[in-house]
């Protein structure tokens, strides 16, 4: 499958299609600065991707298969301040996205979200990201196959891990009483994922620069309840910045 021209399926350029994760020890090498082209402002909402943010910002980091129709789903939802494509979840760092494709990185193809929590929760976030892909197919996402194309979520604070929780519970219900299977949905902090590394350029805001540039999102027919957190019960948040 091509992507504006770029070969993005591991099993058509890049070598096999990747079944299983690479390990820390077969991972490519990477660099050690990031990549040359990364931008700093966001071209639809005008902010900074990179941060410091407004006081009260936390950020959620999000993977549903290719980053460019994941990202554009978050970045028109009120609330949130920013948003970036990017890799995270692997070993390489800084890695570019043929080294990403190639699946020896270990990366998702990740969604960076800043938002401010006094406008819209992990919650309303998360009812988007559950009801926007198929979280039960492993390694891929529809025709796109590939472990970078896993269904992921790095929270960052206890709030967002609470959120995950009662959330993934409340949605596989959902699934199975439409015939799916269990989740194979990656949850761990964003500090156990590593840090989240920008991807180039041309990726960020992908399909506003490209309106008809490749996706594969959209709604999947199911609903994912919200109000499933008691905010009274919910750890106090602390300001978060994404990890180095």
């Amino acid at each position: 499958m091509t992507r504006g021209g770029r070969a993005c399926e591991t099993g058509s350029v890049f070598g096999s299609t990747k079944r299983t994760l690479t390990t820390a020890d077969d991972a490519l090498p990477g660099r050690t600065t990031p990549l040359p082209d990364i931008l700093e402002r966001h071209e639809v909402l005008g902010t900074s991707m990179l941060g410091p943010w407004p006081a009260g910002t936390e950020v959620l980091y999000i993977a549903m298969g290719c980053f460019w129709g994941a990202e554009r789903i978050f970045w028109r939802l009120p609330g949130v301040v920013t948003t970036a494509a990017g890799y995270m979840g692997g070993f390489t760092p800084n890695p570019t996205y043929e080294e990403v494709c190639s699946g020896r990185t270990g990366h998702t193809e990740a969604v960076l979200i800043a938002y401010d929590p006094s406008v819209t929760s992990a919650e309303l976030l998360l009812k988007a990201f559950w009801e926007n892909h198929d979280p039960t197919q492993g390694f891929r996402q529809g025709n796109d196959l590939g472990t970078q194309y896993r269904s992921a979520i790095y929270w960052s604070t206890p709030g967002q891990q609470e959120a995950v929780a009662a959330t993934r519970e409340a949605f596989q219900v959902v699934l199975a009483g439409n015939g799916f299977g269990e989740i194979t949905t990656e949850v761990r902090s964003a500090q156990d994922a590593g840090p989240f590394y920008y991807a180039e350029g041309y990726h960020q805001q992908y399909l506003h620069k490209n309106p008809g540039g490749y996706c594969n999102h959209g709604p999947n027919g199911m609903t994912c309840p919200v109000g499933l957190v008691r905010q009274d019960q919910v750890p106090a948040q602390t300001d978060v910045r994404p990890p180095d």
